[in-house]
């Protein structure tokens, strides 16, 4: 059921991806400025933010910081987004706060229009982000993670004005509005904290993923902002839930980030435990990346990816290598159409024995008949197809003893997530929450 929340945010869909921040700095505005009521880290990047963010909340709220944390898009509902010490946002305050939301909104449009100026129309992340900084001052959060939505210098999650950014890595994404060069890309993304010399003063930069260029452009711009920069090695001591060398090296940017946070001056905090950190990493299971889903009698059933393009399914094969050397999988797989599904599949083909292909009702992944005929061209066997349904799943699952990766698509991942909820206990965060789509749905 929709409240009138949830409905006013479901008509912010019409008007899709607008990037700028004066929309959500006026919305604030009419609302008292909640974003500045807690401390805020921003974590930018092309990939890994969510799992930077969420293992960095986590060592927060093990220091004993109340934690609020930000990311998108969902896997399963749209509550997953607002967290505080990794409990999700209630239906009720959501649909409260986005009613606020709308309040602000239209009063700041009404007075624009009495002005002769165009009607203020928020978009679904804006309006969704500004009840969040609601939420997060409501709970009275120590520090909120906040994951960027897409760059950083244009992206309503700056309005927070954090003090400090984590940035993952850089490469070609959404280059119409980011630039066309990793350079202006980088530049997009560090000016989460301001784009003018002195924006960045008494701010820091916490860099991973970057090579040797793009890492002396990142300082010469953090000079110009007035910001300082740290660059993490990456930790042989970490251990996790999620597989993956990139998980590690998130893992790493997220120590020293806290590190850094807990023991600048002045804090009225737990100074940071390093001991405390890595064992709270090795409880920390980022959802559907890279994830093992294990029985009761510990021997991992699932493996679950959210890979949905060449670069992240790159990494899913040297996971499966350090992992499960030689080893050949069976695959339940679905891709959208606006995908390389070629090279994914050339690229997963030496790792996957029997393909079982899929898709959901949304329009916007491949019919079967293309997976089967992509995948018997590229030489792979094609062992079932059908809609992703609970039945589906599980004869997929019955098809093999050793694990089933399921990878291909987020959004598919999201949905067996759903399925399986039930069946493993690390997927327990998601029995309270009820289904609801993501916004390009």
């Amino acid at each position: 059921m929709l409240f009138g929340g949830m409905k006013y945010l479901e008509t912010r869909l019409m008007f899709g991806m607008v990037p700028g921040l004066e929309s959500t700095r006026k919305i604030c505005a009419a609302l008292g400025n909640p974003e500045r009521k807690f401390r805020s880290i921003h974590v930018v990047g092309t990939n890994g933010k969510g799992s930077t963010s969420f293992y960095l909340a986590g060592i927060l709220q093990a220091h004993g910081l109340k934690a609020g944390l930000y990311t998108s898009p969902h896997l399963v509902s749209l509550r997953e987004r607002i967290r505080v010490d990794d409990e999700p946002i209630s239906e009720a305050d959501l649909d409260r706060l986005l009613l606020q939301v709308k309040q602000a909104a239209e009063t700041v449009s009404s007075a624009q229009v009495a002005l002769g100026k165009p009607a203020l129309e928020p978009t679904f992340f804006e309006v969704l982000t500004v009840a969040a900084f609601l939420y997060y001052a409501e709970k009275g959060v120590d520090v909120a993670v906040l994951e960027a939505g897409m760059g950083g210098r244009l992206d309503s999650t700056a309005v927070a004005g954090g003090e400090m950014a984590v940035v993952t890595g850089i490469g070609l994404e959404h280059t119409e509005v980011l630039g066309a060069t990793e350079s202006a890309i980088l530049k997009e993304k560090m000016a989460v904290v301001g784009d003018a010399a002195g924006d960045g003063v008494g701010k820091v930069f916490v860099l991973g993923g970057l090579g040797a260029d793009l890492l002396d452009e990142a300082r010469g711009y953090a000079a110009y902002l007035g910001a300082s920069v740290v660059v993490p090695e990456v930790r042989d001591d970490v251990k996790l839930p999620n597989l993956g060398r990139h998980y590690v090296e998130n893992a790493s940017l997220s120590l020293k980030a806290a590190e850094l946070f807990l023991n600048a001056p002045g804090r009225a905090w737990n100074r940071y435990d390093d001991a405390l950190s890595i064992k709270t990493l090795a409880t920390r299971s980022w959802a559907g990346r890279m994830q093992a889903l294990a029985g009761p009698d510990g021997n991992v059933k699932v493996i679950l990816d959210g890979a949905h393009n060449s670069h992240a399914v790159r990494r899913l094969v040297q996971a499966l290598e350090e992992y499960y050397p030689g080893q050949k999988f069976h695959c339940l797989f679905g891709a959208l159409k606006d995908k390389d599904l070629h090279e994914m599949l050339r690229l997963m083909m030496p790792y996957v024995g029997e393909w079982h292909v899929t898709r959901t009702p949304y329009p916007r992944f491949r019919e079967l008949d293309d997976l089967r005929s992509e995948i018997e061209s590229l030489g792979g066997r094609v062992a079932s197809a059908g809609m992703l349904n609970p039945d589906y799943v599980q004869s997929v699952l019955k098809a093999s003893e050793g694990p089933i990766l399921i990878t291909g698509s987020l959004y598919m991942v999201g949905s067996v997530v759903q399925i399986l909820k039930n069946d493993f206990d690390v997927l327990k965060f998601f029995r309270k929450l009820d289904p609801s789509a993501n916004e390009s749905h």
